[in-house]
């Protein structure tokens, strides 16, 4: 099982959506630093979770949970997830509770089972402490982000930039910043509590500027659309030619 690294170094991952173990292990076999095993959006229940996380033996396996609910998060931990990501934390308050479901007591409220896969079911005893992605989505999270970042056991501000946007246009009297104006105050949040900071890109999207600005996880695509646009590239030209 890969532990992704706590540091400034580029961590490069994308999104699996499909459920598919198939997907999972072609994606570990291509080389990211870590894989988002998608519960909120995407395609797979939380039974292809395990399938999953067996197959990516390379990657940092992490899994966003829809909500933070205590008991999926600590089921997908003793499967042998690397970290969990939770979408919409807005406040310190939420990013804490996210971290006490995540930490085994006496920093955390997460139970304790010795048998299960996170310790080869009993063979091995010592996991290391799981990595804790706190989504900043919502313009409450971004104003936020430093107090958030602050929080212990929080290792990951990582933006989701859809809602983000669509939040921004949505309480347009509620945003005192511009999409690219909350990239900056997050990453500087992020840097200024010596926490990483992460986003889900496209692939045309300035990696340099990015880097530039402190962010060091990015996400790739996801691998629907990837596929979507390998299937698009393929048809196209024939298409095309056909005409």
């Amino acid at each position: 099982m890969q532990t992704e690294a706590r540091s400034s170094d580029l961590q490069l991952g994308t999104w699996l959506q499909t459920g598919s173990p198939i997907v999972a292990e072609l994606a570990d076999l291509s080389g990211f630093d870590w894989l988002l095993i998608d519960l909120e959006h995407g395609c797979g229940t939380e039974a292809a979770v395990l399938s999953q996380i067996q197959v990516i033996r390379h990657a940092a396996a992490i899994v966003r949970v829809g909500a933070p609910h205590p008991e999926l998060i600590a089921r997908s931990l003793d499967w042998g997830a690397a970290g969990i990501m939770v979408p919409m934390v807005s406040t310190a308050e939420k990013a804490a509770a996210c971290v006490r479901a995540v930490r085994y007591p006496p920093h955390g409220d997460r139970g304790l089972a010795g048998m299960v896969r996170a310790y080869d079911y009993g063979l091995h005893r010592d996991m290391p402490q799981p990595v804790f992605y706190a989504q900043i989505e919502t313009i409450e999270g971004v104003e936020n982000a430093r107090a958030i970042a602050a929080v212990d056991g929080v290792d990951v501000l990582f933006i989701g930039p859809m809602d983000l946007k669509l939040q921004l246009q949505s309480y347009p009297e509620r945003a005192r910043l511009e999409f690219a104006a909350c990239l900056r105050e997050v990453a500087s949040a992020a840097r200024e509590a010596g926490k990483a900071c992460g986003l889900l890109c496209r692939q045309t999207d300035d990696f340099s500027e990015l880097q530039a600005l402190g962010f060091t996880h990015l996400a790739i695509e996801t691998d629907i659309t990837l596929l979507r646009e390998s299937y698009r590239n393929v048809i196209q030209p024939l298409r095309e030619k056909k005409a």
